[in-house]
């Protein structure tokens, strides 16, 4: 039997195939969490906000004037 033997270029080749998937791979998921991010810091400002607005409305002042 005749083996092929793995020369340094096929070596080479392999890993660099292997660093550019994971490459990739790594930037779509960059991507993605970074709009999850957004999408949550959006979340978090806007229930901030209605529960503001909710509390100052329950803490606000009312006076009443009357004329004698």
């Amino acid at each position: 039997m005749a083996e092929k033997k793995i020369t340094r270029e096929d070596l080479e080749n392999a890993f660099q195939g292997l660093i550019d998937d994971g490459h990739e791979s790594v930037v779509d998921t960059g991507k993605k969490a970074a709009g999850i991010a957004g999408a949550f810091a959006f979340l978090g400002l806007a229930v901030t906000y209605v529960l503001g607005r909710r509390r100052g409305a329950k803490a606000k002042t009312t006076i009443d004037i009357r004329r004698i």
